[in-house]
């Protein structure tokens, strides 16, 4: 079985790859092909721990995440995982992998694959809500998909927004500037309270939303836009498993990801439409980025190899 780290996991991830990886995973998904349960979780008084398990038979992949989410630490990263890949046809341990990197940037890859097609297509400007590791990760594989002449970045610490933008190459702004000056929006907060006003989204404008948080919301709503979604069942389930801004949203008007993917649901039907990609995170995005992981570290010799 092999071992893989954070840092190993990191260099055998990129952007083009890992979007056409996570493309594959949600177009199995919304075809009925995938298994992929929503997430669960245990709940302790300063956090929880999620499981997350999926199928994904396009990939070749078997594999489960147990991700735990701590808001408070200060010291040490909110959010800890482990992804574990067995051999989907007799069950057998394949690997251990760190989970962190994994889920930082298969989020991204799913953002930046709703970008792909429901932006539009001349968007200049992209902002940045959020100054964590899901913030940084988006601003990287945002950029592979629309030729942004300006980022922008804001927070709920000036500080921080200050020190993400020089070290992504943008600017510094309120959180309402931001949103109002752009074309491609990503919220990553862990906010209880929306930060983000519909209000102030221009005609137009396509948002990812990531944060999520079973206490509150990162979004006042979604009213009057096109969503998205990567699975209606996740998405518009209880928390831990859904997400509180789709609350009073009719499942049947959201569309997957994989159905926009395979045609048999549209996608922008005007200039005008704004559209919103609420992620929430499936275990079928982790499958798509650890079978990458595991390919690649076989071809390259990278791991350490364990008996248990």
């Amino acid at each position: 079985m092999i071992v893989l780290g954070r840092e190993e996991v990191a260099s055998l991830l990129d952007p083009s790859a890992l979007i056409d990886a996570v493309a594959t995973a949600l177009a199995d998904l919304s075809a009925g092909s995938a298994s992929v349960p929503p997430r669960i979780a245990a709940f302790t008084p300063l956090g929880l721990l999620g499981a997350m398990v999926g199928y994904v038979p396009s990939l070749d992949v078997l594999a489960a995440k147990l991700v735990a989410v701590f808001p408070q630490n200060a010291a040490m990263p909110t959010h800890r995982a482990l992804v574990a890949v067995f051999d989907p046809r007799t069950g057998s341990p394949q690997a251990i992998l760190d989970g962190e990197e994994i889920t930082a940037q298969r989020t991204a890859a799913a953002s930046a694959l709703a970008t792909r097609l429901l932006a539009r297509e001349d968007a200049e400007v992209l902002a940045i809500v959020g100054t964590g590791v899901q913030a940084a990760s988006h601003a990287r594989y945002l950029a592979s998909t629309r030729k942004f002449r300006a980022v922008v970045v804001a927070g709920r610490n000036p500080a921080k927004a200050a020190k993400l933008a020089a070290e992504i190459g943008g600017r510094p702004a309120s959180i309402e500037e931001a949103v109002r000056s752009a074309d491609v929006i990503c919220a990553a907060t862990h906010a209880a309270e929306p930060v983000i006003r519909m209000a102030w989204v221009r005609p137009g404008t396509h948002l990812n939303s990531i944060g999520l948080n079973p206490q509150g919301q990162e979004l006042d709503g979604t009213a009057g836009a096109l969503v998205a979604v990567e699975s209606r069942a996740s998405a518009f389930a209880a928390p831990p498993a859904g997400a509180n801004e789709l609350r009073g949203l009719a499942p049947a008007r959201a569309v997957e990801l994989g159905e926009l993917l395979s045609g048999t649901r549209v996608g922008r039907t005007s200039r005008e439409q704004i559209t919103v990609y609420k992620s929430v995170g499936v275990a079928a995005e982790d499958a798509a980025a650890a079978a990458l992981v595991v390919r690649r570290a076989r071809e390259r010799g990278i791991g350490r190899t364990i008996d248990l």
